[in-house]
């Protein structure tokens, strides 16, 4: 049984992040090993999570992973620990556009069997806290409100205001914050700026998140709710052998690690602080599936590592390191030649930019025949997409569900051959089939579609 405890909150701007970013630094502080976790696609809170808790930040994505996988991805990043921390994605039960409750808060924790902590930015009211919390709490029986912290509290007055007003609801206070400036972490164009960029102001403020949390949380009584959570009587989810699903039949179990005495293939990742967006799952799929897995880092190193036979470009800012991406000459050589000889390549969002052939007309690797530019519109939504062409990543008519958020443009938005047909908001192809690359806005988990990694190490002989 792991203990595991849901961070939710109303909306978004309550301050969840804080207040599990600090839980889980705190619990670590005492000597438990915490498992991260994070509701949704984003790529930037787990780098937090990884800082408060020296574990991978793991995501639990219903729309990209599919309901099913979600306890065993839970149970596989939570292996050995003695708590879970999950936090969760804007309100409690926001989720995916027009699909219900589909890939939010609410059916995570349902999925989980783990009871809810509701933070309540509670700056701008006193006793409608209470209409407040009584609403979440019984808009969805299944969803267990174990507690409220309450975050942004002005003064004792009106905390206690606030606990008054709480003291009949029946769902009780388990914290309560005050403001404090040494906590915030400091935002941009697409949310919080990564751990990558800012890493000892952000060990700072883990720092800072956990002494808050300890000073105004009761730990004891979250640790208990945390107990209070019933065995999940599911398999944990393993890279090497994966689930694929077959349309009107079971899931069936598929080996994704090659057969016999194959040498592996080395398949290089980008990373660094222009390249910090991954999924934990990626690299342990490409691992059981053959390859060595090797990090560099586009903003300093001159060379691809050697031996490399494939490269995966995720997702991150390029747009903040253009210049320094654009002055590393030899690198950009080395990725289109890598290129030019058919190496299979899977580039995704920022990874697109870079193979662009400029950047807010700053050259990139020139291995696209298309230019990209920073753009006023936010891009943001998950995509149900379908492979239009065979690629290194997907055969012809394939399904994959991904997501996109995103603030540049690239022209033209597909190539000769393109990567996807999207089917909403709107239809649309985009991306780019060119050899061995398959480069495209969609940010995809390829834990929901473990075969991917096995056919982009296939594709590297």
């Amino acid at each position: 049984m792991v203990a595991r405890l849901v961070i939710a909150a109303p909306s978004s701007g309550a301050g969840k992040t804080t207040v599990a970013t600090g839980l889980m630094a705190a619990f670590a502080g005492r000597g438990l090993a915490v498992s991260p976790h994070k509701v949704g696609p984003d790529y930037i809170d787990p780098g937090y999570h990884a800082l408060a808790t020296g574990r991978p930040g793991r995501n639990l994505d219903a729309y990209m992973c599919g309901t099913g996988r979600i306890a065993p991805l839970f149970l596989h990043g939570a292996r050995g620990c003695d708590l879970a921390v999950v936090e969760g994605v804007m309100g409690l039960y926001d989720g995916a556009a027009d699909q219900g409750e589909l890939a939010s808060t609410a059916q995570v924790a349902k999925l989980l069997k783990a009871p809810v902590v509701l933070v309540v930015d509670a700056s701008s009211q006193s006793r409608s806290v209470a209409a407040l919390v009584h609403g979440f709490a019984s808009w969805d029986p299944e969803v267990r409100i174990g507690g409220v912290i309450l975050n942004k509290v002005a003064t004792d007055r009106h905390e206690h205001l606030l606990r008054e007003a709480l003291g009949e609801s029946g769902v009780p206070v388990l914290g309560v914050l005050r403001r404090a400036p040494a906590v915030a972490t400091p935002s941009r164009h697409l949310g919080l700026v990564p751990v990558a960029e800012r890493q000892a102001a952000a060990v700072a403020a883990v720092a800072a998140q956990a002494e808050q949390v300890r000073a105004g949380c009761d730990l004891e009584a979250l640790l208990a709710l945390a107990r209070s959570a019933p065995e999940l009587y599911e398999e944990p989810w393993s890279a090497e052998v994966g689930e694929r699903p077959h349309a009107g039949g079971p899931v069936e179990p598929t080996r994704t690690a090659p057969r016999g005495d194959c040498p592996p293939r080395r398949i290089a990742v980008a990373g660094g602080a222009a390249f910090t967006f991954s999924y934990a799952e990626h690299t342990e799929l490409l691992t059981a599936a053959g390859a060595e897995v090797v990090t560099f880092d586009p903003l300093r190193d001159e060379a691809l590592p050697e031996g490399t036979s494939g490269l995966v470009i995720g997702g991150g800012f390029p747009e903040m390191y253009g210049s320094e991406l654009s002055a590393n000459e030899p690198l950009r050589k080395a990725v289109a030649e890598l290129a030019a000889s058919g190496a299979p390549i899977a580039a995704e969002c920022a990874g697109l930019l870079y193979l662009a052939r400029s950047l807010d007309g700053t050259p990139m690797c020139g291995v696209l025949d298309a230019d990209a530019r920073m753009s006023e519109r936010l891009t943001l939504g998950y995509r149900d997409a379908v492979a239009v062409n065979d690629s290194v990543v997907a055969p012809a008519g394939a399904r994959m569900r991904g997501h996109e958020f995103h603030r540049t443009v690239i022209e033209p938005g597909a190539g000769a051959l393109a990567a996807w047909g999207l089917r909403q908001p709107e239809r649309r192809v985009e991306g780019f089939v060119q050899g061995g690359v398959h480069a495209s806005y969609v940010h995809t988990h390829w834990a929901g579609s473990p075969e991917v990694a096995a056919r982009f190490v296939e594709h590297c002989g």
